[in-house]
């Protein structure tokens, strides 16, 4: 039997050897762990873009990597409107459609308008349906978790780099109050068990601030082969504070903010350490007055007008500020003898 020093040493070792696998085994909660974000949001189509919310809907691909054979789960918490969690406007009279899609046509390198970001029309709703379900402001589900599953991997639309690709939506169908909600990617129906190297994408991200001025969220978008700069687009705001860009090689650098209901871009340029890497977008509240129930709308393209990724699990993980970089002493390589 291992004694409790063994036992260390061994998941070191295994930390040493295979840091992704650890990193991407928490890969599945949506909001993920490390974006320190509260609730997705989506508000009814009766609601006003200026609490938060461009379009009422949302779109979430889930990447099930090509190796795992077994059955799957995706469980929404709290997928009602009603309680303690989500915004109401007056009387609870709002209804929300989840929609999963898998088959041909849902990834979205392939097919853009499944990308959700015009969620018009029944292009966004490309591919087979395999679930769906209508909630409204049932009690029994207030806090709740309610699984749609089990589903097979390979009833999603196939792609090489990501593996399985399943396309998750939640429309606000009627009504006009805030649904806070989360997802999780699971192995089984009534617990969260994470699927080792899985991994969940948004390429417009509609969250809830904390409610409080001590916590800061980040969203990380993933910068492909290829891209020289990025143009950031924010919504509503609120003037709830500061957003910084930080990557491995950029310490923090402010982008302007939103006005209340309206949007506001910038230019961002890349630099070739972050290639093949995630930024760290950072929003900091004020810390002198607390705004409450701030809804936040963030999406990203390139100097091509492709729309970037948002994982919930950063690609190559959280990146840290090297300052090293900057010192050409320290990053040029030793003389050849």
């Amino acid at each position: 039997m291992l004694s409790g020093n063994k036992i260390l040493k061994l998941l070191l070792v295994l930390l040493l050897i295979s840091p992704a696998v650890f990193i991407n085994s928490v890969a599945q909660p949506v909001p993920g762990l490390d974006e320190t974000i509260e609730f997705l949001v989506t508000f009814g189509r009766d609601g006003e873009t200026s609490w938060g919310d461009d379009d009422f809907s949302q779109t979430w691909f889930f990447a099930i990597p090509k190796e795992y054979k077994e059955k799957f789960y995706i469980r929404v918490f709290d997928p009602d409107t009603g309680g303690e969690n989500d915004e109401g406007k007056g009387a609870w009279n709002t209804r929300m459609q989840y929609s999963l899609y898998g088959g041909k046509g849902v990834d979205p390198e392939k097919n853009e308008e499944s990308r959700g970001i015009d969620p018009v029309g029944n292009g966004y709703k490309s591919g087979t349906l395999l679930a769906t379900k209508v909630f409204g402001s049932e009690k029994q589900y207030d806090g709740k978790y309610y699984t749609f599953g089990p589903f097979n991997p390979a009833e999603g639309d196939y792609s090489e780099r990501w593996g399985y690709i399943f396309k998750f939506i939640c429309d606000g169908i009627s009504g006009d109050d805030g649904n806070l909600y989360k997802y999780f990617l699971s192995r089984e129906p009534n617990t969260d068990v994470p699927i080792e190297k899985a991994n969940a994408f948004t390429y417009e991200y509609t969250f809830r601030m904390w409610n409080n001025t001590k916590t800061m969220a980040h969203i990380y978008p993933y910068i492909d082969t290829g891209i020289v700069y990025v143009v950031q687009y924010n919504f509503d705001w609120d003037y709830d504070g500061t957003i910084v860009v930080a990557s491995t090689v950029r310490k923090g650098q402010s982008v302007p903010i939103s006005q209340q209901n309206n949007w506001v871009e910038s230019t961002i340029e890349v630099q070739n350490e972050e290639i093949g890497k995630s930024l760290d977008f950072q929003f900091h509240k004020f810390q002198q007055e607390l705004i409450r129930n701030n809804n936040v709308v963030v999406r990203l393209v390139n100097q091509r007008g492709d729309n970037l990724k948002f994982f919930s699990a950063p690609i190559g993980g959280v990146p840290v500020y090297d300052p090293a970089w900057k010192n050409p002493k320290k990053i040029q390589p030793p003389p050849k003898k």
